[in-house]
């Protein structure tokens, strides 16, 4: 663990690759569904600008979801 005391968050060290990949998903989920929904609140330019944010994320949606296909399958 680190101690250092500028250190907010950190991964735990253990964490299988499962757990790794799982929540990276998860997060480039919320990224996405935000970047969305702030999209909707903007015009011009910075419309253009979340959304093509919200491309980007989606391409890490796309990547780490290929990524857990392969090191965790769905067995069900």
């Amino acid at each position: 663990m680190v101690n250092d005391s500028t250190t907010l968050y950190t991964v735990a060290p253990n964490a299988s690759n499962e757990t790794l990949i799982t929540n990276s998903y998860e997060t480039f989920t919320s990224v996405s569904t935000l970047l969305l929904d702030l999209s909707e609140d903007l015009n011009g330019k910075h419309r253009d600008i979340a959304l093509a944010i919200h491309q980007l994320s989606e391409l890490g949606v796309l990547l780490t979801a290929r990524l857990l296909d392969r090191e965790a399958p769905c067995l069900g």
